[in-house]
């Protein structure tokens, strides 16, 4: 007897999917490989090591929206991510040079003690946690929008990152640089070390969202607030914890980056917000709050990054300075995808 569902069932299962708008985001990443392997060519498009970079880039960008997720689905937005980011990767740097942590052959020794390590690695996320709380409570009490609160917490933490660092380079623990850069090998395809963090980070976050109360409270929170505050949920300690969720996946995502550039300098971060926010909006999640998930978030990620690494894969003859429109490309097709989300989206109301 087999077990194969009936032709009905697999076609009510994909209307649903359908109807949901979980398969939006899928038929846009799906069209941009489509694209990419007619223009670049199946064998070079579709190689392990396009599929590496995919996954070595998209790493941060995947821990950075976990967190912007988290705060998403209550309706709020965290405007501080990429200086959040920056400003824990350059704690980590400055406090990797104090002589605390030099050891004692000097800092670029192996003799760094655990304790100075705990130090270096564990003071970003505390104040990358003092960042996410301050700008939960501001938005609670103030009842000013997210939006401005977070605004002023970006020159805040960007201000910080520049007092602290005048504008100088500093290295970071071997540690980060290891995961930044290294890989683990399967057979002759090596996964990095920071995909597999960040899809880790990405399993927590949607285990919480799936199947604990919280997460219950969060979509609760996003998709009708009296609603929720009139069935017992305390909304504003909601959205305190996502914007502190928020601010401590941006630290990670900041010390890897920084890791896997092996310093941390000022220029760094500068288009992490929007990035992220990008995938997570591609991955269909509302600006509204309410609706969205961490699979989605995943897929966006995916999304993004295939358009970034493909778009630099893409050689056009005769055109010389084709690297100067990528951005303009990136941004038409954005528009396109997120267009085909929203029609999808439409649709199913």
């Amino acid at each position: 007897m087999s077990n194969t569902p009936p032709k009905s069932g697999w076609n009510a299962w994909l209307r649903d999917r359908w109807h949901g708008g979980d398969l939006a985001p899928i038929v846009s990443l799906l069209a941009l490989l489509a694209i990419f392997t007619a223009l670049v060519g199946p064998h070079e498009f579709l190689s392990l090591g396009i599929v590496n970079q995919v996954l070595s880039q998209g790493a941060v960008l995947a821990i950075v929206s976990v967190g912007l997720t988290f705060v998403l689905l209550t309706g709020e937005i965290d405007l501080a991510v990429g200086k959040t980011a920056l400003l824990s990767a350059c704690v980590c740097g400055v406090l990797f040079e104090m002589p605390f942590a030099a050891g004692v052959k000097g800092r670029n020794a192996a003799e760094m003690s655990e304790l100075s390590l705990l130090v270096v690695l564990v003071l970003p996320f505390v104040v990358a946690l003092a960042a996410g709380f301050l700008s939960g409570l501001l938005t609670v009490t103030s009842r000013l929008p997210s939006f401005i609160i977070t605004l002023a917490m970006m020159f805040v933490c960007d201000g910080l990152a520049k007092f602290m660092t005048k504008s100088e380079k500093f290295e970071m623990p071997s540690l980060l640089k290891k995961i930044g850069n290294d890989d683990l090998l399967v057979g002759n395809f090596g996964i990095p070390y920071s995909a597999m963090l960040a899809l880790g980070v990405m399993a927590v976050g949607h285990v919480v969202l799936q199947h604990t109360r919280f997460g219950r409270y969060v979509y609760m929170t996003g998709g009708n607030r009296e609603a929720a505050r009139l069935a017992g949920v305390r909304t504003p300690r909601i959205v305190v914890a996502c914007l502190v969720i928020s601010g401590l996946t941006a630290a990670l995502g900041g010390l890897v980056n920084a890791g896997r550039l092996e310093s941390v300098s000022l220029d760094q971060n500068t288009e992490l917000l929007l990035e992220a926010v990008a995938c997570v909006v591609l991955g269909g999640t509302s600006l509204f709050g309410g609706e969205g998930s961490m699979p989605r978030t995943l897929i966006g990620v995916i999304t993004f990054t295939v358009l970034k690494v493909g778009l630099n894969s893409v050689k056009i003859e005769g055109l010389t300075h084709f690297d100067l429109l990528r951005p303009f490309v990136m941004g038409v097709v954005l528009l396109i995808a997120l267009f085909i989300n929203g029609r999808i989206a439409r649709g199913r109301d």
